[in-house]
């Protein structure tokens, strides 16, 4: 018995634990370890903990093994049968993941919450839509096609015709069953199988839902797009989704949108950029120019001496987000074009140019610096 592992340690309480806080412990820890539990499950940890609580919520059980150890139970001395050979008797197999929340005191009962006639919530539906960049920064209409479930109109939605009382649980929509443990007899009430809980059966199944009492149908939606929409943003349709069971709500429908690229435009929230290329001379002398927005043409002054990259702010000419209720701007980038095809009275031009002198200039001097 030398390789036993404590009892205590095996419910991580104390020698000195109280019975609530022994019988709480092994709560937590037959749940956790239960092999039906897909996650947590262990067999032979779920035995570990079974045996150690079967001694320690004892009274005379726990006082011999306080004084004894597991010397007290061999051959055996505690009802055990022998050890951890005799409590393959616990009966995992025959006690499922649900029956661990009641299994405390003289008798235990456990109740499925599901009713086959209970008002459930239809499913949700989720769908990618693909706008333009005028759609998303104007807001706009557009009619979707979804596939949803209804009603059956042939049956209203029962799945059959003829209603009966449901002859299994007598009209109940419950069955009770019961189990012996080691800890006692265990009652289980569920759903009626023939009725599916609903306490009604029928005489034929629908034809058209084939029993489900349910049909998929493809239905037209139209969806008003906010002003301002983003890749990312998702717009939720409340009560649009899926037909719910017994007269239960309707679902919801969730739109995930996607913005396509425009020709000239990018944004940035509700912020918009715009390249604004230049020639030369414009960049060099400056000009006025014609500046394309979201909302229109504006004419700007470039201010000579303009440098490439340089950026210019139109305060409000970017997108009128309907989400936050605020206007965005608009930033024009400067872009210098180089030309590269001349003629031979530009080169010239361009010759003299170079002519003239930029040592005075801020980044020209930095540059030298690193030159000498």
């Amino acid at each position: 018995m030398a390789d036993k592992k404590d009892y205590y340690e095996s419910l991580g309480v104390s020698k000195t634990a109280t019975d609530a806080e022994i019988k709480s412990a092994f709560r937590k820890l037959a749940k956790k370890y239960h092999p039906d539990n897909k996650e947590t499950g262990d067999e032979a940890k779920f035995k570990e903990i079974g045996e150690a609580y079967s001694v320690l919520s004892d009274k005379e059980k726990r006082q011999q093994y306080d004084q004894f150890g597991h010397a007290a139970f061999q051959n055996g001395g505690a009802g055990f049968g022998g050890g951890a050979s005799g409590f393959s008797g616990f009966g995992f197999d025959d006690i499922d993941l649900s029956d661990l929340f009641n299994m405390f005191g003289g008798g235990f009962s456990s109740r499925s919450s599901s009713r086959g006639n209970a008002k459930t919530k239809g499913r949700d539906i989720e769908t990618n839509v693909e706008i333009s960049f005028d759609d998303a920064v104007y807001g706009c209409e557009k009619v979707l096609k979804v596939s949803l479930d209804e009603p059956c109109s042939e049956c209203s939605g029962k799945g059959g015709k003829g209603e009966k009382t449901c002859p299994t649980c007598g009209g109940r929509g419950r069955v009770v069953s019961q189990q012996r443990t080691m800890f006692g007899v265990f009652q289980t009430e569920t759903a009626c199988p023939d009725c599916r809980g609903r306490g009604v059966t029928y005489e034929s199944t629908c034809s058209a839902c084939h029993g489900k009492g349910i049909i998929e149908k493809v239905k037209e939606i139209t969806l008003r797009v906010p002003r301002g929409v983003e890749t990312g943003d998702t717009l939720r349709l409340s009560g649009k989704g899926n037909a719910g069971a017994n007269g239960g709500a309707r679902g919801d429908i969730y739109i995930n949108f996607k913005v396509k690229e425009h020709e000239i435009f990018k944004r940035d929230g509700r912020d918009v950029y715009v390249d604004i290329p230049l020639t030369l001379t414009e960049a060099i002398l400056g000009c006025e120019k014609e500046i394309p927005t979201i909302h229109g043409t504006i004419v700007t002054k470039i201010p000579a001496g303009t440098q490439n990259l340089e950026k210019f702010r139109f305060k409000g000419k970017g997108v009128d987000d309907e989400k936050s209720g605020r206007l965005g701007d608009e930033y024009g980038i400067v872009k210098v074009i180089i030309p590269d095809k001349l003629t031979k009275e530009q080169k010239e031009l361009i010759k003299k140019l170079s002519e003239t002198t930029l040592d005075n200039s801020k980044e020209f001097k930095t540059y030298y610096k690193y030159t000498k």
